[in-house]
């Protein structure tokens, strides 16, 4: 019987996700995104009777949603980014972990609440930031970097081809106008885009890579990589869900980095890396199911990779 009641929001690949890391009675698990809840509870379930998470979110709001819980000592809230997974396991007595997973989407809770500014169809303050204590916002980007900068930003991390059009427009908005809600966004970079709407919104990529530079999170992705080598056992298992291609693109590449027996550059004519992988990949990615898609269209574009910690440390 789950312990998730029935009109939750299910996290993105909740049971398949689960089920990648086989938790055990008395494991020691990471989940890098509390959210609503779902994966980490499903785990505790799996794991019983004293199995154990080390939860992680930099949005307070999730981390008083897992205190409401009462789940006991066997859940471990941290507000904090994931990138801070050694310390905070270390800290919590629970190394070497038996598995790890990270959800890199952020939840409905943020998407659907317009004040936290992530929704380009819901108006409210440009925020996005998943914590709202520190850093500067999506606004503050808007509307203090320059034009090449900001050109630079919607390309590297919205994929964004109409990138320089797009910082340019808004450029000009900002001088007649701050912006500093995200319907004012939307319809600046709409307009800038041609005005075309089609399946997919035309401010998409744009508010995708204002919210990735906003939270830095593709840094914050390789550092928690590296740490979850640090952290797993032999055989514990790394599981990572993305949702674009840029996050997918470092997950691919780090686990075929550690999956090698040699990263010594070809013109290096003496291997002196390592001779032992570190991980290997287990089974192909993974996608959301047809009935998971029609359930939750925001599953469509995630994919999950699987990898195995070795036995050499």
């Amino acid at each position: 019987m789950t312990m998730l009641a029935p009109n939750h929001h299910l996290p993105v690949l909740w049971e398949v996700a689960v089920d990648a890391l086989r938790p055990k009675s008395g494991g020691r698990y990471a989940d890098g995104t509390f959210g609503g809840g779902g994966h980490s509870r499903l785990l505790l379930e799996r794991s019983e009777p004293n199995g154990r998470v080390i939860a992680f979110d930099l949005d307070r709001d999730a981390i008083y949603r897992g205190e409401a819980l009462q789940l006991g000592d066997r859940l471990v809230l941290v507000n904090s980014s994931f990138s801070e997974l050694y310390a905070a396991a270390s800290s919590a007595d629970m190394l070497p972990l038996d598995g790890v997973l990270l959800d890199l989407g952020f939840s409905s809770f943020q998407i659907d609440d317009p004040q936290r500014g992530f929704s380009l169809r819901l108006d409210g303050p440009l925020d996005m930031r998943f914590d709202r204590s520190a850093g500067s916002t999506a606004a503050d980007l808007v509307n203090t970097l320059d034009e090449q900068s900001l050109a630079d930003v919607i390309w590297r991390y919205g994929e964004e081809r109409n990138s320089r059009r797009i910082a340019a427009a808004l450029v000009r908005e900002r001088t007649q106008k701050p912006i500093v809600t995200t319907a004012h966004l939307a319809e600046v970079v709409a307009r800038a885009s041609g005005g075309k709407r089609g399946r997919i919104h035309p401010a998409t990529r744009t508010f995708q890579a204002l919210r990735i530079a906003t939270n830095d999170e593709l840094a914050a992705l390789e550092r928690t990589l590296a740490s979850a080598v640090r952290v797993l056992a032999p055989g514990g298992r790394l599981a990572v869900i993305s949702f674009h291609s840029l996050e997918d693109r470092i997950v691919k590449q780090f686990i075929a980095r550690e999956s090698a027996t040699c990263v010594c550059p070809p013109e290096q004519p003496v291997c002196t890396c390592r001779t032992v992988p570190t991980l290997k990949p287990v089974g192909k990615p993974i996608k959301p199911s047809d009935d998971e898609i029609e359930r939750n269209s925001r599953s469509r574009s995630a994919i999950m990779r699987v990898a195995e910690r070795t036995a050499e440390r």
